[in-house]
């Protein structure tokens, strides 16, 4: 295997890619990898697997439709999040008095 070319292509394949962190899709692989799997990655991380023929660049359906998926999961993420927030507020005991009985007259 000749070095300079395998990383000549490489850096070429960088040089096509646009995105900073384009999405691939995996291809299926004889040690087991599975095909169809979408992981955004850096450049030069997709430049290589395309180059070794692991992946593919994403259509712009399927990047949307991943698009889609992450912001679906964020928000639901951001919703468990606040959820599981506790808001504690601490009261001296007159506050809590005149909380309970607002119309009572204030003691000084």
């Amino acid at each position: 295997m000749d070095l300079r070319l395998y990383y000549q292509k490489i850096r070429d394949a960088e040089a096509k890619i646009k995105d900073e962190f384009p999405l691939v899709v995996s291809q299926e692989t004889a040690d087991g990898g599975k095909a169809g799997t979408l992981t955004e990655v850096p450049r030069h991380i997709a430049a290589k697997l395309l180059v070794e023929g692991l992946a593919q660049l994403a259509s712009p359906a399927q990047r949307q439709a991943f698009v889609n998926a992450m912001t679906e999961a964020k928000r639901v993420a951001d919703e468990f999040a606040a959820a599981a927030q506790v808001h504690v507020t601490v009261l001296s005991s007159s506050e809590l008095e005149k909380l309970k009985n607002p119309k009572a007259p204030a003691v000084s």
